[in-house]
C-alpha cells in the first residue's frame, strides 16, 4: 500500500467533507481515507498497481457529491 495526498479545495463545511469522506471510504480498493477540512487535504492508501482506478474513481464520486470541489496531487 502506498499513501496517496491531495490539495482539496471548493469545501463549504467540515460536514461536507465528512460526507464526503464517508462517500469515499466506500470505494472498494482503496484504504485509510481522510478529508481535513481545515487543512484542505486527502489521504488515502492504496496499491500503486491500482492508483490510476482509484483515483478516477476518488474523482467521480467527488464530482457527484460536491461538484466545485477541485483536488491537485501533492
Amino acid at each position: 500500500m502506498k499513501n496517496y495526498k491531495f490539495k482539496i479545495e471548493g469545501l463549504d463545511c467540515a460536514n461536507c467533507a465528512n460526507e464526503l469522506e464517508e462517500a469515499l471510504s466506500k470505494i472498494e480498493i482503496i484504504e485509510n481515507v481522510s478529508i481535513s477540512f481545515m487543512m484542505q487535504r486527502l489521504t488515502f492508501d492504496c496499491s500503486p498497481e491500482n492508483s490510476k482506478q482509484a483515483l478516477d474513481l476518488v474523482k467521480k464520486v467527488i464530482k457527484k457529491e460536491e461538484p466545485d470541489v477541485i483536488i491537485e496531487e501533492m
